[in-house]
Formats: structure tokens, C-alpha cells, sequence
């Protein structure tokens, strides 16, 4: 039986006070499930496209927001392609709703927040 731990790809989520509490909620190990009209779970490929979204999205919709860091599995990770959703550096992944589960058995550690932004008052 091996020891060495398996490779694993640095994922990024910008995310806003509701979505932080449920993952408070899971002890720092998962996602959780979609809402229905979102079909879609997009982890982000690099910090600065997270801190963007975080930062100029989430604040202006909910008054703060967080980006949070975490491994999953590499090999599992390649079936999902780099999806570019803009510019060069906009890289996410694309994850059916349906296989949030299963994306979430692959996450190694916990995740973690790295940044946090609020509205000014």
C-alpha cells in the first residue's frame, strides 16, 4: 500500500455570506448542493479571477465577499476541461449540479477563506 499522496490542483471560489455558512456547516469539507437555477458549480483556476469576482461581485450583491482556496484530486479533476469564460487568465471548471457529490468526495483538506471584502460604508 502506498503512502504518497496524490497529486492535487489548487481550485479558487468566490463566494458571498450565504454559501460561506453552509460550507461553515459542513465543516469546512464540501460544497453544498445547488439551488435549482444553478445547474452549474464553477470552482475558479487562479487567486486573482476569484479576488475579482469576489470583489466586485459578491460585495456589490450581498455587501461582502469571501475567496475561498482548496485542493481536490488532480486526476479526478481532469475530467472536467478548462472551461475560458472571458480573457486569458478567466479559467474555471464547469461542474453539473449532479456530480457536486462526487466533486466534493475529492476535495482534499479543508477549504479555506484567503481573503474577505466588504462594502464600504
Amino acid at each position: 500500500m502506498s503512502t504518497k499522496a496524490e497529486p492535487t490542483t489548487t481550485l479558487w471560489r468566490p463566494t458571498g455570506p450565504v454559501e460561506l455558512d453552509l460550507v461553515r456547516a459542513l465543516d469546512w469539507r464540501a460544497w453544498p448542493p445547488r439551488l435549482p437555477e444553478q445547474p452549474i458549480f464553477y470552482p475558479v483556476m487562479n487567486e486573482d479571477y476569484a479576488i475579482r469576482i469576489a470583489r466586485d461581485w459578491n460585495v456589490e450583491h450581498s455587501g461582502v465577499g469571501f475567496v475561498t482556496r482548496f485542493e481536490v484530486d488532480s486526476e479526478f479533476l481532469t475530467r472536467y476541461p478548462v472551461q475560458q469564460a472571458g480573457g486569458r487568465t478567466i479559467l474555471e471548471l464547469w461542474v453539473p449540479a449532479e456530480e457536486l457529490d462526487e466533486f466534493n468526495r475529492h476535495i482534499v483538506g479543508r477549504i479555506e477563506v484567503v481573503h474577505e471584502f466588504r462594502a464600504e460604508s
